[in-house]
């Protein structure tokens, strides 16, 4: 349950980052609360997530999930550069999150 609960939060960090995008600057007002429940609600399962997760295992998931899924995100959506290097970083980072999964005892 404990890699349930934290992919799902990683899944909010990316709604987070995207929301947070668009609320400009907490200048428009559905964007903001979602920027601020997304966040909340993130957090709160990542904290779950590590009551039995390792905590650098946990964290590390977490923002990788955030970091690759907002970048891709971006790219996708929002028209962000897709050069090869930054394609190469975003897929390390997947890896290393795979990797993780992979190696934790939970």
């Amino acid at each position: 349950m404990a890699w349930a609960f934290l992919s799902i939060a990683g899944l909010l960090e990316i709604g987070f980052a995207f929301a947070m995008k668009s609320s400009e600057g907490f200048t428009r007002l559905i964007p903001a609360l979602l920027t601020v429940g997304t966040g909340l609600s993130s957090v709160v399962l990542l904290s779950l997530a590590m009551r039995t997760l390792p905590m650098g295992t946990g964290y590390a998931v977490w923002t990788g999930i955030g970091a690759a899924g907002t970048a891709i995100l971006g790219i996708a959506v929002l028209g962000d550069a897709a050069s090869p290097p930054r394609i190469l970083c975003i897929a390390l980072i997947i890896a290393g999150v795979i990797g993780l999964k992979l190696v934790s005892a939970n």
